[in-house]
């Protein structure tokens, strides 16, 4: 078991940590659905989603397979609960809400291959974190998920309206943005222990 309390495991997940920005796991839809606001804030939920109801099942898997002497299985049973999990998201997502269904296009499946989620399973397992902890880091990891996407969507949208050099245009402003913004979170190194 680990010791850490809760705030610094929320700190560290979402601000000191952040997958995205220090760690640079799920880049795919950082970079590709960060175009609108909108759009980004719900894919950031989408993703804190399936993180939460992945770690949950990480959890009980883990203590299984350590119960039955099988931990060699982590890998792909996380893989199979992921996947379907993700699955029931995309069918939840197009029966509400078609439209935010079209606007996600490729990258809601893309969630199923993302980084990002299989790390959260992965790391929180080497870890050795309880229930809670497990829960907190999960939510706190989808949290600074959904902070990068956000605002790198919202800079996009200002930058948008910006009469930049066509040299910079496009991806190019979008992954120096990026880099900045990488840099600016380095400065919450010293939080969350």
């Amino acid at each position: 078991m680990n010791d850490q309390s809760l705030s610094t495991i929320f700190v560290s997940a979402c601000l000191t940590n952040n997958f995205v920005l220090a760690y640079f796991l799920g880049i795919c839809p950082f970079l590709g659905v960060s175009g609108k606001m909108q759009t980004a804030g719900r894919m950031g939920a989408a993703v804190t989603f399936v993180m939460l109801v992945a770690s949950l099942c990480a959890y009980g898997i883990n203590a299984l397979l350590l119960a039955i002497g099988a931990p060699y299985l982590r890998l792909i049973c996380f893989i199979a609960v992921i996947a379907s999990t993700v699955q029931l998201v995309e069918m939840f997502i197009k029966k509400v809400s078609p439209a935010l269904f079209r606007s996600l296009g490729v990258f809601l499946p893309l969630i199923t291959t993302n980084c990002t989620i299989l790390a959260v399973a992965l790391f929180q397992t080497n870890k050795g974190y309880d229930l809670l902890q497990c829960l907190v880091y999960a939510f706190s990891a989808g949290l600074g998920f959904t902070l990068a996407i956000t605002l790198i969507a919202g800079l996009r949208e200002k930058l948008a309206l910006a009469d930049t050099p066509e040299v910079v245009r496009g991806t190019a402003l979008t992954l120096v943005l990026a880099g900045i913004l990488s840099i600016a979170f380095m400065g919450f190194a010293g939080l969350g222990g």
